[in-house]
């Protein structure tokens, strides 16, 4: 039996809270939060952008903290599970490998490639998981999308371009912040450059346009320069959408011999082959909007049992996926395309 200590109880630490209850192999054994009211189980105040709202939870069965020091000096605890700010995820993830603990956690690793770089080297001392949650993986049509793409049944990638836009998030000070998230181009992007980078490799370079405020990117259309033959790779992402429209995401892929498409909320995926009558694939995981946290949450579980890393929770590729952010930024206030090393 895994042991896991949740770090945050905020929107995404609930949302790991619900999500773990039905992990095969793992219980939730202690939580972490400064505030005595989610301590007691009044989760009502929580709300996010997708997913229930909080309510009364049952905390009977589950030991609670009100300081980091004292969950991660807890020895029934073999898996700490970040889900604190994102500005607060680096120290505690170093305190929590130092400690002695597997880690999982929430995107993006940190929002300096730096502080990415040292919680690698630490998780090396210290001989422990480092895994980064990037649940887009794990929702199942990205996941059909990724097995159709690695596996080649329907040829060699040629194109695809990925969107995801919400409405500017009034559920949340801190949301908005680029000091303690990044902004959209981070908090919000990763999704899509974790998934690329899984999907159709590292690129060569980016040129990104994008619309920024205060000196933060709020919105950007990006193209991955993946040199002669590689394929053309575009994504759309940011908070430009007005409040009708509070979130979508989704992709079209173009591969040899067949084209896959999803939209969320308007188009169901959809895989149109070459020969052959365009269908709709089953999916594996049902609709419950947990069900992609408790798979991802079940693969750090397997990983610790097993030892192994898992390929799509490892800390590099996060790192990975946090760099293209940053040098997608850093061509759009530039005006023209970044490399990569």
């Amino acid at each position: 039996m895994v042991r896991i200590g949740i770090v945050g109880i905020g929107f995404m630490g609930m949302i790991h809270y619900l999500a773990a209850r039905k992990v095969k192999g793992a219980r939730v054994t202690a939580l972490c939060s400064r505030d005595p009211r989610k301590r007691a189980g009044d989760w009502r105040s929580l709300r996010g952008n997708f997913g229930p709202p909080g309510e009364k939870m049952d905390l009977s069965r589950v030991k609670t903290y009100d300081r980091l020091e004292a969950l991660l000096e807890d020895p029934a605890i073999d898996l700490v599970d970040i889900c604190n700010p994102t500005h607060l995820h680096p120290a505690t993830a170093r305190a929590a490998l130092q400690a002695g603990k597997h880690v999982l956690v929430e995107k993006p690793i940190a929002l300096e490639p730096a502080d990415a770089e040292d919680l690698l080297r630490t998780a090396a001392r210290a001989g422990k998981l480092l895994m980064v949650a990037h649940v887009l993986p794990f929702v199942p049509e990205f996941a059909y999308a990724a097995q159709v793409i690695q596996s080649g049944r329907f040829g060699t990638l040629q194109g695809a371009h990925f969107k995801r836009v919400i409405s500017r998030p009034d559920w949340s000070s801190a949301i908005a912040d680029p000091a303690l998230t990044g902004g959209p181009a981070i908090d919000l992007h990763i999704h899509d450059t974790h998934f690329i980078r899984l999907t159709c490799g590292a690129p060569q370079g980016v040129f990104a346009t994008g619309v920024r405020e205060d000196g933060a990117v709020q919105y950007l259309t990006t193209l991955y320069l993946y040199g002669p033959g590689g394929p053309c790779v575009s994504c759309s992402s940011g908070a430009l959408a007005q409040k009708g429209r509070p979130f979508v995401h989704g992709f079209e892929i173009y591969l040899d011999q067949a084209t896959l498409v999803f939209e969320s909320g308007t188009t169901p995926l959809t895989l149109l082959p070459a020969k052959g009558k365009a269908r709709q694939p089953r999916l594996k995981g049902g609709e419950e909007v947990t069900t992609a946290f408790t798979a991802e949450i079940q693969a750090a579980v397997e990983a610790v049992r097993s030892g192994s890393e898992s390929p799509i929770l490892n800390a590099r590729l996060a790192r990975d996926a946090l760099v293209l952010c940053r040098q997608e930024c850093q061509s759009v206030a530039a005006g023209q395309a970044v490399s990569l090393s």
